[in-house]
């Protein structure tokens, strides 16, 4: 009975984890400009909704363990590979130029 619930359970946070990486990936993939994909050289950026969208379609409607994790995959490469490249095009990241000791409101002096 134990280890019927904790399969339940395991199949539960599995499906959540999948599909909320699909998600993910996903609104990222649709949020990235279709020029930044051909200036980063990277597929077009069509090519990885659908496959991104097939993804999440598939987590929802057949949650299959053999689907989600070729899913999952795709969603990693996306997310490591594509969307770093992406940034790179456009600029965007955690810092938008500056050195490293610049705080909210300017550079850092050390009190000088």
């Amino acid at each position: 009975m134990l280890a019927n619930s904790f399969d339940s359970l395991l199949s539960l946070v599995t499906f959540l984890v999948f599909t909320g990486f699909a998600i993910t990936a996903f609104v990222f993939a649709a949020m990235a400009r279709e020029d930044a994909y051909r200036a980063a050289d990277k597929q077009t950026k069509k090519f990885w909704l659908i496959l991104l969208g097939i993804n999440l379609i598939l987590n929802l409607l057949l949650p299959m363990l053999f689907l989600q994790i070729a899913g999952l995959i795709a969603a990693i490469v996306f997310m490591v590979d594509v969307r770093p490249a992406l940034r790179g095009v456009t600029g965007g990241g955690g810092r938008r130029g500056g050195s490293s000791s610049d705080g909210p409101y300017g550079p850092y002096n050390g009190g000088r």
